[in-house]
């Protein structure tokens, strides 16, 4: 039977309606969808989807186990590699790792093994998720410090290898990113909530409001409270902004502010939760990233009539992923290419009022391999809006860094590691993994660092 070179259509909710809700946009593939998807896979014996996988799930083996309607298998092999396969089944970039390097791509589209790794997620979430058995206690204690993708993977990994595991976490519920930066509706808190659940039942303990720097340090983790080894998964919170006149008015967010009060606080139910945000009418998000496609469709759920994403290249250099711009296209959302904040303007009573910006052109590429945008002279005009949201990217938060003597840190505060496959830091002891080592990057780039990062750790002990 000849294979069909045409990937079953994801199911979405219509963007007229989406576009003033929080419900997931994506609503997953029917079972039969999902069978006909599996049936496409031609079970590659050189495996390339695998080796493009940064935490290296056995891809062919769970879509044959898939394909043979053994759902069961198909979800045990996930979580033999994976630990949060319902998580990156709706927010990996399958399109740049996994599904680039599938040999169908090469005529046709690739396998949509992110849609397919959902459906057995959703599918095991469901009729309930089974624990491995672990490993025999090694008596052996880690502290993992963050409870985001990068933690949560080398805590679960560390606790199948007999480890006592804690995790730290600085806020009121644990998740980091997954849960106070990715919206409801691209990855709804249930899920995220589950996928932390399943990592308790592994045998991790995780404390929340535990701002390490402050409740201890690391070295009185290390030296006094009896934990041999420790990973940093501590993310890049902290929100970079332009620098330009008028960023202090009222009404101006950082992403990062703006995504936690709507999505970790609720404000989007306000006020059944009594979180205040500030709900514009006319938005400018700055930024092309995911992060800024984000904020932007929070802003048009939240009620604002415009919403504005205000990027100095072209669409083509985003770095968001293709899906969620055309997402946000379809969602009404407005794209002002090539254009460049100079200044926010504020009324009498400092609240924002308007935003100058000026046109671009684009020069030589710079050392992103990305076109450099120049000013155009005398190509200034006012933007009418009454709130900016600045979503250029972030960095570490460097509190563990300045309470521990002996971690290096780069002049953009990411922690320095002299191993990059394994994570280990200058300082003994500490291994580091995630955007608090890369800068701002992915959910799954983050998981893979922590599984590296817990195989180093594994082999540490065993020493």
């Amino acid at each position: 039977m000849p294979v069909d070179l045409n990937r079953q259509p994801m199911p979405m909710q219509d963007p007229q309606e989406r576009a003033h809700n929080f419900y997931q946009v994506a609503l997953g593939y029917s079972w039969e969808q999902a069978q006909a998807e599996a049936q496409r896979c031609l079970q590659c014996k050189k495996v390339p989807c695998m080796a493009g996988c940064p935490v290296e799930v056995r891809i062919p083996e769970f879509i044959a186990a898939m394909r043979d309607g053994d759902l069961a298998l198909a979800s045990q092999i996930l979580k033999s590699r994976n630990n949060l396969p319902a998580i990156c089944g709706m927010v990996c970039p399958q399109e740049t790792q996994c599904e680039e390097v599938c040999v169908l791509g090469k005529k046709g589209a690739p396998i949509a093994i992110g849609r397919l790794e959902r459906y057995v997620a959703d599918w095991e979430r469901a009729q309930g998720t089974e624990t491995p058995n672990p490993a025999a206690p090694t008596g052996h204690k880690v502290a993992c410090i963050g409870s985001g993708p990068a933690s949560l993977t080398a805590a679960g990994d560390l606790a199948r290898m007999g480890h006592a595991v804690t995790i730290f976490e600085a806020l009121h519920v644990p998740g980091g990113v997954l849960m106070y930066g990715i919206p409801e509706f691209r990855l709804p808190k249930a899920v995220v909530q589950a996928e932390i659940d399943y990592v308790r039942s592994l045998g991790v303990e995780v404390v929340v409001d535990a701002v390490i720097g402050q409740l201890f340090t690391i070295d009185e983790l290390l030296d006094e409270r009896g934990y041999e080894a420790i990973f940093l998964g501590t993310g890049a919170g902290l929100p970079i902004f332009m620098g330009i006149p008028g960023e202090n008015y009222n009404g101006v967010y950082s992403a990062n502010e703006f995504l936690t009060r709507v999505n970790l606080m609720k404000a989007y139910l306000f006020p059944e939760y009594d979180t205040p945000v500030k709900r514009g009418k006319r938005v400018a998000v700055i930024g092309g990233g995911n992060v800024a496609m984000d904020s932007a469709r929070c802003a048009l759920r939240l009620g604002a009539d415009k919403v504005y994403i205000v990027y100095r290249r072209s669409e083509e250099e985003m770095p968001a992923r293709r899906e969620e711009v055309e997402n946000a296209h379809e969602e009404g959302v407005e794209f002002m290419l090539l254009t460049n904040p100079i200044r926010v303007l504020g009324d009498q009573g400092g609240w924002v009022s308007g935003m100058e910006c000026v046109r671009n052109r684009l020069g030589e590429p710079d050392a992103s391999g990305r076109r450099r945008p120049e000013n155009i002279p005398g190509s200034e005009f006012l933007l009418d809006v009454d709130i900016v949201i600045v979503a250029i990217g972030t960095t570490p938060n460097p509190l563990v860094p300045r309470t521990t003597p002996g971690l290096e840190t780069s002049r953009r505060g990411t922690v320095v590691v002299v191993d990059e496959d394994a994570g280990l830091t200058r300082k003994g002891r500490v291994w580091a993994g995630g955007d608090v080592v890369t800068g701002s990057a992915t959910v799954i780039s983050a998981m893979g660092a922590g599984k590296r990062a817990a195989r180093a750790i594994d082999a540490f002990l065993k020493e």
